[in-house]
């Protein structure tokens, strides 16, 4: 089956992550403490947390770190308590954000998001707004050139719903929240590993947008993302990157 390309905005991501080594490790202690104090501190028993720690160890961060925030949010050391807050609301061309937050201070963030909608040229919306045009699922990506055959049969076989393969070559494994771990699992005990890994909203439909209008939103985009409480942002442009 045959999506939309997606390569190009998926590298552009994945870039500013890498530039931003500092932020990462900010938002990966903010979900190993909310997943350890929601599910508990033992991994072997927390699909959230294992996942969490998963990014931790892709980011580089030590061991002790980790467990160090695992034992504040199960009350074995003084912590901050952090909720997860989500935002939705609308880009450049009616483009619909979902914007997912973990915060201290609920009236500081509220104000943050809306203040960068506003001043970027989006708005922010209400509770639901927008959240229907996206799907809760587990998201695997493989790079243009990978064996699409091969990354087919190991992910079906493990319980994947999907597989697509984009304009440019790329392949993308869709799975439920749920299933998400043991498809990795069974594509990376194939010898098959995908450049990105997540549990996700991802757009069911999305809108292209070019020239000023792309730019517009990518700045849109980067400047919500650069929010220090901001864990998550996820949008359906498709833009169009020089």
């Amino acid at each position: 089956m045959a999506g939309h390309s997606k390569w190009a905005n998926i590298q552009h991501r994945k870039s500013r992550q890498d530039e931003k080594r500092q932020r990462i490790w900010t938002r990966v202690v903010r979900e190993i403490m909310v997943a350890a104090r929601t599910g508990g501190g033992d991994a072997a028993a927390n699909p959230r947390l294992r996942l969490a720690i998963d990014k931790a160890k892709a980011a580089n961060m030590p061991a002790d770190t980790i467990k160090r925030n695992i034992d504040k949010a199960t009350g074995n050391l003084e912590g901050v308590s952090y909720e997860e807050i989500r935002y939705e609301g609308y880009g450049i061309g009616g483009a619909a954000i979902i914007v997912d937050t973990m915060t201290d201070n609920r009236v500081r963030t509220v104000a943050d998001v809306r203040h960068v909608f506003s001043k970027y040229g989006g708005n922010l919306g209400s509770e639901g707004s927008v959240a229907f045009q996206f799907k809760h699922c587990g998201q695997l990506v493989f790079a243009p050139g990978a064996d699409e055959e091969k990354v087919m049969e190991a992910a079906l076989e493990a319980g994947a719903q999907d597989v697509l393969t984009d304009e440019d070559g790329a392949i993308e494994v869709l799975t439920g929240p749920a299933e998400f771990e043991a498809v990795k699992n069974a594509l990376q005990a194939a010898g098959l590993t995908p450049e990105v890994a997540e549990v996700t909203m991802r757009a069911e439909n999305t809108i292209d947008l070019a020239g000023d209008d792309g730019a517009r939103m990518q700045k849109l985009l980067d400047m919500l993302e650069d929010l220090d409480d901001v864990q998550a942002v996820y949008h359906n442009a498709n833009v169009d990157l020089p």
